[in-house]
């Protein structure tokens, strides 16, 4: 599987980074975007998706469901046109594009991103989108986020 991966950070610096949880329940999906991959939850005994990350599956309420990898691809589900900064250091950096992306071969879970682009993009629910994996290598600790384009 190949993907695409920015070096080109989206949103301005200054932002509180995410930190990733180096043993916590979330620890592989963010090992797998700063490895360029998409890991999402899926249960080992039922093989439900899910997302956000549980200690227990959703469906059959088994303990401990696997990772997975996923494609980095889906539709828009919904969106945003967000025009008021939620941190001061988006101040004058609006409006950006906050859309809801659902993964139609990943059980339909759904994930919230950025999409790239010009923010007075038309946007369309249903449309085709792929993720654009964004390394922030130099921060402390290093972190890695997935974004989202149009497909061409």
């Amino acid at each position: 599987m190949t993907h695409e991966t920015s070096d080109i950070a989206y949103l301005p610096s200054g932002l509180p980074i995410p930190v990733p949880e180096p043993e916590g329940l979330s620890a592989p999906f963010w090992n797998g975007l700063r490895e360029s991959r998409l890991l999402v939850q899926r249960c080992q005994h039922c093989e439900t998706w899910q997302f956000g990350p549980e200690w227990l599956c959703h469906q059959c309420h088994q303990f401990d469901p696997g990772w997975q990898e996923a494609a980095p691809r889906g539709r828009i589900y919904s969106w945003e046109r967000v025009w008021h900064p939620s941190h001061d250091a988006l101040n004058g950096h609006g409006p950006y594009l906050a859309v809801l992306v659902e993964l139609p071969h990943a059980g339909n879970v759904r994930l919230v991103g950025n999409l790239l682009g010009d923010p007075m993009q038309e946007v369309v629910i249903g449309s085709e989108v792929v993720g654009v994996f964004e390394h922030h290598l130099d921060a402390s600790p290093p972190f890695s986020l997935l974004q989202w384009r149009l497909s061409s």
